[in-house]
């Protein structure tokens, strides 16, 4: 099998490819690249919710219970609505069931469960909801790229990229660390950025 071949199997599928395999309960391979993607979502945005640690893993687990329960029935029909929106809205009542158990364990005592979340959350409009939720969207989308990217390019060159840029450390101790020089690390920077730009450009074309 050749190096290409190899590195083509590695990439993460296409999203739409993806939904489709969650349909066979029995693809774990599936399902665990499905969770390293969209489990930080869910988590990030159950947290700025206002929720605690155990309520947060609540959420994460009861969503992704649901979208097991659920992903055979749903179609990949941008016309008709997209997978964003379905994973939001069982996110979003994940989350409602939290601050509501919370309110009724607290009952009869002052309540920890703020009241306006709640509405906000049970708000069919819910702007500040969908504002934090397409912020962590785009997060997971960025992350989506940045994997694709690592592995067309490799390990050593994403580093260069992920110390100088992402970490912003200094560029003596980049190459120090590297055992490369400057024009190596302004290279792979221009040459990440590039192929970062166009990944996340065509996965928002396929924003389903």
């Amino acid at each position: 099998m050749s190096r290409d071949s190899i590195t083509r199997r590695g990439l993460p599928r296409t999203r739409k490819s993806l939904l489709i395999r969650l349909k066979n309960w029995h693809d774990e391979e599936s399902w665990r690249e499905f969770y390293s993607i969209y489990e930080k979502l869910i988590r990030e945005t159950a947290f700025k919710s206002g929720l605690t640690d155990v309520e947060v893993q609540e959420v994460v687990q009861e969503t992704l219970l649901t979208v097991a329960k659920k992903i055979a029935g749903f179609n990949y029909d941008p016309a008709l609505g997209s997978f964003k929106n379905w994973l939001l809205q069982i996110t979003r009542r994940r989350i409602i069931d939290q601050l509501r158990k919370r309110r009724s364990d607290s009952a009869g005592a002052r309540t920890t469960a703020p009241s306006s979340v709640l509405d906000q959350l049970s708000d069919p409009a819910g702007s500040k909801f969908d504002a934090l939720w397409d912020q962590e969207w785009h997060q997971a989308l960025l992350g989506m790229a940045e994997a694709l990217v690592r592995r067309k390019i490799g390990a050593r060159q994403f580093r260069m990229f992920e110390l100088y840029v992402l970490q912003q450390l200094p560029m003596k101790q980049v190459t120090r660390e590297l055992g490369v020089n400057a024009a190596q690390v302004y290279m792979a920077k221009y040459r990440i950025t590039r192929l970062l730009k166009k990944e996340i450009k065509q996965l928002e074309k396929e924003d389903w």
